[in-house]
This record gives C-alpha cells, structure tokens and sequence, in this order.
C-alpha cells in the first residue's frame, strides 16, 4: 500500500496533464485557424488569434506569397511538481483570398 498509493497519485497527475494537453492543442488549432482566415481576408490575424487562443500563448503570422501560415504555442499546466513541462502548437495554412486588401499580421 505505500509503495502504491504514490505510484497511482503519479499516473492521475500524468492523466490530467495529458487531458490538459489535448484541450490546449484544440485551443491552439482553432485559434490559428481563426487567424489565419482572418490575416487571409485582409484583417489582422494576430488580433483574431489571441481571441481564441490558451492562456499565455504565443502566436507567430507569416506571409509567404499567396499563403498565410499561423502558429499557435501555449504552455500546457502540468499537474504535479515534479512532471516535465509541456508545449503544444497547433498550425494552420490559409491562401490569401482574392481582392482583400492584403494579409496583415
């Protein structure tokens, strides 16, 4: 009982920081999703982004002939001192639609 009681509270607090992991890489994908469209019609996609985006993350726009690409990182809380820290990202591409005024990042 005491060498497994510590084992089972280590994979509940690995447990929680995958699901905590999984939910901030869905936050990253949709707001780089979101600011890719956004930067593709001609808005500042950076602004669309951090609407959508985790807490503390960091969003990169680059503007690379016809196609916008969109980085999403975020630091994923981990559950438990001693479990590594984590980052996730989530990238998306979108092509810069036709008559916007220009991408913006």
């Amino acid at each position: 009982m005491a060498a497994g009681l510590p084992a089972l509270m280590l994979l509940l607090f690995a447990g929680l920081t995958a699901v905590d992991a999984v939910t901030t890489r869905a936050g990253c994908l949709d707001a780089a999703r979101e600011a890719a469209l956004a930067a593709a019609r001609g808005e500042p996609g950076s602004t669309a982004g951090s609407r959508y985006a985790p807490a503390g993350a960091d969003i990169s726009v680059t503007v690379a002939g016809d196609r916008v690409t969109v980085t999403v990182r975020a630091p994923v809380r981990s559950f438990g001192a001693r479990l590594p820290r984590l980052t996730v990202s989530g990238t998306a591409v979108a092509a810069v639609e036709p008559g916007a005024p220009g991408p913006q990042p």
